[in-house]
C-alpha cells in the first residue's frame, strides 16, 4: 500500500549502470519501466541517462529495507543486466 507523502520520512536515490548487452536491455527495458511505474511510489522520478549507459531513480520509502526490496525486484536486477548500482538515502535541499 502506498502511504500519503507526509508519512514517508526517507527519500532514496538509486543509480545504476548497464552491462554492454544492448539487445537484451532493449527487450527488458519495457518491463523495467512498467515495474517502476506500477509501484506508484511516493515522490517517484526516474529515467535513463541520455547515452543509455544506466539511469537514476528517486523515490520515498518507509525504510532502507523497503527501498532495497523494491530495487531487488527490478527486472534489470533480476535479469542481471547491471554492471553496478548504488542505493543511498538522499536528503534534497
Amino acid at each position: 500500500m502506498v502511504k500519503p507523502k507526509s508519512e514517508f520520512t526517507m527519500r532514496f536515490a538509486y543509480y545504476y549502470s548497464m552491462k554492454n548487452e544492448p539487445d537484451v536491455i532493449r527487450a527488458v527495458a519495457p518491463r523495467h519501466a512498467s515495474y517502476w511505474r506500477e509501484r506508484k511510489l511516493a515522490e517517484y522520478l526516474g529515467g535513463p541517462f541520455a547515452d543509455r549507459s544506466g539511469g537514476l531513480i528517486t523515490f520515498a520509502a518507509e525504510s532502507l529495507e523497503d527501498a532495497e526490496r523494491v530495487v531487488a525486484d527490478d527486472p534489470f536486477v533480476t535479469e542481471t543486466l547491471l554492471n553496478g548500482s548504488v542505493l543511498k538515502e538522499w536528503t534534497p535541499q
